[in-house]
C-alpha cells in the first residue's frame, strides 16, 4: 500500500511532528486543522481553506468528504457555521458529529477534521 503524505507548511506541523493529510488505503485522512480570524466564521472559513488545499494536493476534493468532526470550545458558537459548512458541502453532505471540548489554544474557536475517499489509481 502507498501511503502519500502532505503538509501544508503550518507551524505546529514541525512541532509537533504531523502532516496536514495523509492518503492511505484508499482515503484523503486530514487533520483537526484550525483556522485564524477574529470570528467563529472568519476561523472556520479559513480552516476550511487549508483543508480544502490539502485535500485538492491530493486529487480530492469537498465532494468526497465521507465523515467530518467539528470540535468547539463553545457548542453555542457551531450554528453561525453551519450556513458556511453547507455552502462548503453543498449536494454531497458527510457522515458528521460536532464535540465541545477545550482545543490547543484558547483563541480557537473551531477545529475541523476530516476523511475523504481518495481518487482511484
Amino acid at each position: 500500500m502507498t501511503i502519500t503524505r502532505i503538509s501544508s507548511g503550518g507551524e505546529f506541523e514541525a512541532k509537533i511532528g504531523y502532516c496536514r493529510a495523509v492518503v492511505a488505503g484508499g482515503f484523503v485522512h486530514v487533520a483537526g486543522t484550525v483556522g485564524q480570524g477574529d470570528t467563529v466564521q472568519d476561523q472556520c472559513r479559513a480552516a476550511l481553506a487549508t483543508i480544502g488545499a490539502a485535500l485538492e494536493k491530493a486529487g480530492a476534493s469537498f465532494a468526497d468528504t465521507v465523515r467530518v468532526n467539528y470540535y468547539l470550545p463553545d457548542a453555542k458558537e457551531f450554528e453561525p457555521c453551519w450556513p458556511i459548512l453547507a455552502e462548503t458541502f453543498g449536494a454531497n453532505p458527510p457522515a458528521a458529529t460536532m464535540v465541545e471540548c477545550n482545543l490547543i489554544d484558547a483563541k480557537y474557536r473551531i477545529e475541523i477534521e476530516l476523511t475523504a475517499l481518495a481518487p482511484a489509481k
